[in-house]
């Protein structure tokens, strides 16, 4: 029998704000702390890796051909993470290496869309350092559309782990019915959100989806404080003195599959969450309602899924 017990670890952690490389070194020591705990499981918050984009609601962002918005981006996209290039290699080898799983918000710049467009994606790697998807944010949220592009179907997509089914969704998607949905009917009962980081966020949804597809709910959110805005982010002057000394409170934190709290929004404190989840529970909250199965019409209503990659460009073979 499947050992229906799981330990996970929420890296509740702040970002060295667009810089790649340090926040990569970050990334990798919270991966080797949540493996030192026992954990099967690590998630990190939306885009920690390098950063959400914060700047452009301080600055000014949605001004048109402005030079200090180019930069800001421009400076975003150097330190944006390219998979084709390996840059997520070293923490394959960190989930090999301790047999951890992990869920990583990346800011990811495809080659498959030309390596320039950025997309706020959500990596998952399974405990053999193996890269099993990519979901690229369906839609980016009101300012984000100024620096994000909108992704695709490609990424809904669920994992085993133990005797645990993982799918996860990036941020305000987690509102969306349908990718909810496309989850749920692939199994899923362990649901991953991810969050850049407030407990205005998971206070509510965390629970919600919770009681609605009766799977346990893990929510990440990053820390992001004034003083983590480094000095060389081109224009910190500008954003530092447009900025609040709290951007991110965290907020991370776990709903049963009853919609009961097994971990309250953690708030302002850079901390490793450890829980361990029993999966009993969740065939104990099916038995009264399964939203894809007993409770399910699917005579009625169905979902269609176009999980292809989009492209502007196919080759057809010569």
């Amino acid at each position: 029998m499947t050992d229906p017990l799981l330990t996970v670890a929420l890296a509740q952690i702040s970002p060295i704000w667009l810089d790649k490389k340090a926040t990569l070194k970050k990334v990798e020591a919270a991966i080797v702390d949540a493996a030192s705990k026992d954990a099967a499981l690590v998630v990190f918050g939306e885009a920690l890796l390098p950063g959400y984009p914060f700047w452009i609601s301080l600055t000014d962002g949605a001004k048109f051909d402005s030079t200090i918005q180019k930069e800001l981006h421009a400076h975003y996209a150097q330190n944006a993470i390219i998979l084709e290039h390996g840059d997520l290699n070293t923490v394959c080898e960190l989930a090999s290496k301790h047999k951890i799983a992990i869920y990583l918000g990346i800011i990811e710049r495809p080659l498959d869309r030309g390596g320039h467009s950025l997309y706020a994606s959500l990596v998952y790697i399974n405990e053999m350092g193996e890269i099993k998807s990519v979901h690229r944010k369906l839609q980016p949220t009101y300012e984000e559309r100024l620096t994000w592009a909108p992704g695709d179907g490609n990424g809904l997509l669920v994992h085993p782990l133990k005797a645990f089914t993982l799918g996860g969704l990036n941020c305000w998607e987690n509102w969306m019915p349908l990718p909810r949905a496309s989850l749920y009917a692939q199994g899923e009962n362990l649901h991953i959100a991810v969050w850049p980081g407030s407990d205005y966020n998971t206070r509510d949804i965390t629970r919600f989806i919770a009681r609605e597809s009766r799977s346990y709910v893990i929510s990440v959110s990053s820390i992001m404080r004034k003083e983590d805005i480094p000095d060389t982010t081109p224009h910190a002057d500008l954003i530092m003195k447009a900025s609040p000394d709290i951007l991110g409170n965290g907020g991370s934190c776990i709903s049963g599959p009853n919609g009961e709290w097994i971990l309250e929004p953690v708030l302002n404190v850079e901390e490793i969450l450890i829980v361990t989840l029993d999966f009993n529970t969740v065939l104990q909250e099916r038995q009264n309602f399964d939203p894809v199965g007993h409770y399910a019409r699917p005579d009625v209503t169905q979902l269609h899924v176009n999980r292809q990659r989009q492209s502007t460009i196919r080759f057809d073979q010569e």
